[in-house]
């Protein structure tokens, strides 16, 4: 197992020099009814469900640096092309490297919604963080729970710990006042604890997105190493692909 925040620091010494990061994709997808797509490299978890495969864990080896500026004129001309009103970062854990990610928030018009895609590991293991995003209206932060509680987050992901700091990035969102909402990858289908802990947090009344599972072939593989495959399928909160 491995803590999440050392991975944090590892990752970064690869994936950021300066205030560069390292990119390998930019593109239009459909999700969220159409938005405009920057996959950057690196994460501080190793999900056995990922479907980044190379780019989480072999950050070394794959993408390329870019400034902030250089990421921002990719996404708003996508976004100009196909007619989207939204830009985000996906494919790895955009909260690494600070620096580059809150600079990239200031090249990006008000007109356009930034949708930060995040585990939240190091939102909730720092609020000042969660402090620095208030400064953009026009930012929402989707945090995916990995399971429903810190020995799924375990089973998933791996990670000695980090549930904890999921929640916490929750609590600080909200203290904050920033728009968010929850997805959550969990083969659980009894959800109520989870649901319970939410409700005393406050968050009742927030969104709560499942996310399904794509069994892609590199995906199901490792499922099916790491003994979660049938579990996965017997959950039903799975795609099959191809």
């Amino acid at each position: 197992m491995y803590d999440p925040l050392r991975l944090s620091e590892r990752v970064e010494e690869v994936v950021c020099k300066g205030i560069k990061r390292k990119y390998y994709r930019f593109r239009a997808t459909r999700f969220y009814g159409g938005i405009s797509t920057a996959d950057a490299v690196g994460c501080n978890l190793r999900c056995k469900f990922c479907w980044s495969g190379r780019s989480v864990w072999n950050p070394e080896k794959v993408g390329e640096f870019y400034t902030p500026k250089e990421v921002a004129s990719k996404l708003c001309a996508i976004a100009r092309k196909n007619g989207y009103d939204m830009v985000r970062v996906s494919g790895g854990e955009p909260t690494i490297g600070k620096t580059h990610l809150i600079e990239l928030l200031k090249e990006i018009p008000k007109n356009l919604l930034f949708i930060l895609e995040t585990n939240g590991i190091l939102l909730g293991a720092s609020k000042s963080y969660v402090k620095e995003l208030t400064r953009f209206p026009n930012l929402h932060v989707r945090v995916c729970l990995k399971g429903c509680d810190e020995k799924e987050f375990s089973l998933l992901t791996g990670a000695s710990h980090g549930f904890e700091y999921q929640l916490k990035a929750l609590e600080f969102l909200m203290e904050e006042k920033l728009s968010f909402n929850i997805a959550l990858v969990s083969m659980k289908r009894d959800r109520s604890v989870l649901f319970k802990r939410l409700k005393e947090m406050g968050m009742g009344d927030i969104l709560l997105e499942e996310e399904y599972i794509k069994l892609y072939p590199s995906v199901k593989e490792r499922l099916r190493k790491t003994n979660l495959l049938q579990r996965f399928i017997e959950s039903g909160y799975c795609i099959e692909i191809g």
